[in-house]
């Protein structure tokens, strides 16, 4: 099996320094319908996907993150940029974490800052969260670098014809488990917030009482 690992890691870091995200000024100032709603996510995160058949959001999907409470019902059939920038949030959640995990999560956010009329709103906790991508792309592509050439020192005496496959086989399993820790990590903050909210809510029946 021969694979250029070389160019392999060429090829990802250039894809990395293309990362982007949606920008609060892309979104559109009017409500939207359903059919505008997902076109406008196809066109904004098609580099994401990860084969041309791919949907980045549905009409089904939609419904369902209403019905799970993971998104506020449209006013007159109509999606705001607030609907929008969860949208976007759950686009990015839903691929790690489960729908009860993105409900505790964008619970309060929604609560607090959907149609809030102070300076922080959901375009200001969007902006505040996304105004690191840069400096974190930077960081990914330096911590690729030197997973990759731990991954290259391994297999040293493995057969030639192997050699390439299973340094490849080193570095996936490098990031697999840099991903399954992470993943791990996200999960109990996420368990965590979930028994604050429920001793608050909990508290707050109480004093009602």
């Amino acid at each position: 099996m021969t694979i250029n690992t070389q160019d392999m890691i060429g090829s990802i870091l250039e894809s990395i320094s293309r990362i982007d995200y949606i920008k609060p000024e892309d979104i559109p100032n009017i409500n939207l319908y359903m059919d505008q709603v997902t076109t406008f996510m196809e066109e904004q995160l098609a580099s994401s996907k990860r084969y041309p058949e791919d949907k980045i959001l549905t009409k089904t999907m939609i419904n369902n993150y209403a019905k799970n409470n993971l998104l506020p019902s449209p006013e007159k059939k109509r999606y705001s940029r607030e609907h929008l920038l969860l949208l976007i949030f759950i686009y990015y959640f839903k691929n790690i974490l489960s729908i009860n995990d993105i409900q505790t999560l964008l619970g309060p956010i929604t609560e607090k800052y959907f149609r809030s009329d102070s300076d922080m709103d959901l375009t200001a906790v969007y902006n505040e969260v996304f105004s690191m991508e840069k400096d974190q792309v930077e960081l990914l592509k330096e911590d690729l670098v030197k997973r990759y050439h731990t991954a290259e020192a391994t297999f040293e005496s493995a057969p030639e014809e192997d050699r390439r496959f299973l340094k490849l086989f080193s570095f996936i399993c490098l990031l697999s488990f840099d991903v399954y820790t992470k993943k791990m990590l996200i999960e109990q903050l996420v368990d965590e917030l979930r028994d604050e909210n429920n001793e608050e809510f909990t508290k707050s029946k109480k004093s009602k009482k």
